[in-house]
């Protein structure tokens, strides 16, 4: 089917994704078993690489940073500048192999739907709304939103060591808001892959949690443990977490009620 032959207990976790998504009677595909190890492989690399990026973070802070508080001397303001470049281009590396994990998903995609002999689609095409829901993408947008204003806060700090965190926070966060708004894409836009309702009901589910995945604020959360929680005001660490706290409230609660709302109205993105 996809030029590599599916082991058996691929298909039996395929199973259990279906029992859990209200389709015990549905029997798995080795289509099915395929697309859901590939996802599976790609969130596996993705936490390991937001790991590396979280850890690059750490060391890129660690390198530039002076020993003590107050201004940078001996040179250290040079360093700073090209740690930040640094870490620029850490973070094009964060997209850009984000990008690449998602590629490899569609192409198994795409090879899979080579092989149907026909294709169904949803009568309209799924669009953010209801792929990611607007709870979720104002969960999301609300995060971005919170830690970057707390980022700009940091920079009001007088110290040059809290600035140059601020600094490494912010640039980290434009990084995690750009892969987001890229793998985000991708969800949207890759072409449904079924050829009747059963499947084209699984293709959905797998979509809306792709979009949920992507959107969860993990390294949003992280990335001031790598940087700035040492150089800040008791205020701010106050502030962060809080905000912290606040946002895994939240994203339990949208959870909970999106869980409840498609369980009241069937699987979601049924073929009406």
């Amino acid at each position: 089917m996809t030029g590599k032959p599916v082991r058996q207990a691929e298909v039996e976790r395929a199973g259990v994704w279906l029992a859990g998504h209200g389709l015990a009677d549905v029997r798995p595909t080795p289509l099915l078993a395929t697309r859901l190890a590939a996802r599976q492989r790609a969130r596996l690399a993705s936490s390991v690489l937001l790991a590396a990026f979280i850890i690059a973070v750490a060391l890129i802070y660690t390198f530039a940073r002076p020993p003590g508080p107050g201004p940078a001397v001996d040179g250290s303001g040079s360093y700073r500048h090209w740690s930040l470049l640094v870490l620029t281009a850490v973070v094009g590396g964060l997209v850009l192999a984000q990008s690449l994990l998602d590629w490899r998903v569609r192409r198994v995609d795409r090879r899979a739907g080579a092989t149907l002999p026909r294709r169904a689609a949803h009568p309209v095409r799924p669009g953010w709304r209801t792929v990611l829901g607007l709870p979720h993408a104002a969960f999301a947008a609300a995060t971005f939103a919170g830690g970057t204003a707390l980022g700009i806060g940091a920079l009001t700090v007088r110290d040059s060591t809290a600035q140059y965190a601020a600094l490494v926070l912010l640039i980290g966060l434009c990084g995690a808001a750009v892969g987001t708004a890229v793998q985000l894409r991708h969800v949207l836009t890759h072409p449904v892959v079924a050829d009747d309702e059963v499947s084209l009901t699984a293709d959905g589910i797998m979509r809306v949690e792709d979009a949920r995945e992507v959107t969860t604020p993990t390294v949003v959360w992280c990335l001031p443990v790598a940087s700035v929680l040492d150089t800040v005001p008791g205020w701010w660490v106050a502030a962060w977490c809080v905000f912290v706290a606040l946002s895994a409230v939240s994203l339990a609660l949208i959870t909970v009620r999106t869980g409840l709302a498609a369980r009241r109205r069937g699987t979601p993105l049924a073929p009406r």
